[in-house]
């Protein structure tokens, strides 16, 4: 008898399947070489996903044969319109796991804000009313406890990969399997090409965000993470944890902060490179050859 030692994430994750699939090598789908114009590997062997880097064929005939759902989260910064809900869906529909069941997670708490909605075959949506726990949270820390409080009432029974996402973006092309993974990060589309010692981490010492001078491997984006159900609650529970230090040490940082110290002890399986976040309002560089996502010009 296999141990459970033995069995992939992926069996383990898919137990109920008697004749699965053998999961695809790293070197079956994933191609450094093919971009030596960026970094693709990270220090802890990561794959960094660029376009031309992947076979997404791979990956679909795996990922059929296992007849996945993907969840999308869809979050509210403050003061968004319906407008940008309405561009964000209809992208979505168009472009996001294209092929695959897919369920619309939209979390707000005034359906009557809801545009008119249609999907394309294998596209579902869900209405999440939105709760509040304490009035004094900000609207990430809103968002994340109704996401919490979602993937333990159902969604972690409906979905096998969930994405969380802010909806003033726009699907500009396939954002597909390649982007799958135990937990995904995504790369801040500016802040890629700086150095280290730039990025805007949470400098405070009694944050529980704190990164000191020196450290650091990346600066990951809020606006898109992802992962299974699992991993989501344990981002979720880390982040909820260093929200209530910092508020018993009277500081507030950012959401995007407490991410980013996340990932930086928990390092994410797979990143996504800014062709699948790129903010148009900056000068396209070479490296960016395939926009999957267009961030509007407002803040996440």
């Amino acid at each position: 008898m296999i141990s459970d030692e033995k069995l992939t994430a992926f069996q383990l994750f898919f137990p109920y399947r008697d004749h699965e699939a053998e999961e695809p090598q790293l070197s079956d789908w994933f191609n450094p070489k093919k971009r030596p114009d960026v970094l693709t590997t990270t220090d802890w062997l990561a794959p960094v996903i660029w376009e031309e880097t992947y076979n997404r064929q791979v990956l679909e005939k795996y990922y059929k044969s296992l007849n996945i759902t993907i969840g999308l989260f869809v979050r509210f910064p403050e003061n968004i319109t319906r407008q940008y809900l309405k561009q964000f869906i209809e992208s979505a529909n168009k472009y996001f796991m294209i092929g695959h069941k897919v369920i619309f997670y939209i979390l707000m708490d005034d359906f009557s804000c809801l545009p008119p909605i249609e999907l394309g075959p294998l596209r579902t949506f869900k209405l999440l009313g939105l709760f509040r726990e304490n009035e004094w949270e900000d609207t990430n820390a809103i968002n994340m406890y109704n996401l919490n409080l979602y993937i333990l009432k159902h969604i972690k029974d409906e979905v096998n990969f969930l994405f969380s996402m802010s909806i003033n973006q726009i699907f500009k092309n396939n954002f597909g399997v390649e982007a799958l993974g135990k937990s995904v990060a995504q790369l801040h589309s500016r802040l890629y090409f700086e150095n280290v010692k730039n990025f805007p981490y949470e400098r405070r010492s009694k944050s529980a965000a704190f990164i000191p001078f020196g450290q650091g491997d990346f600066y990951y984006h809020s606006a898109i993470f992802g992962g299974t159900p699992k991993d989501i609650l344990n981002f979720i529970a880390e982040y909820r944890k260093g929200v209530i230090h910092d508020i018993k040490n009277e500081l507030s940082s950012t959401y995007e902060h407490h991410l980013n110290k996340y990932f930086f002890i928990n390092k994410p399986t797979k990143l996504l490179s800014p062709e699948y976040n790129w903010d148009p309002a900056f000068r396209t560089p070479p490296q960016i050859k395939h926009v999957k996502i267009a961030c509007q010009s407002r803040g996440i």
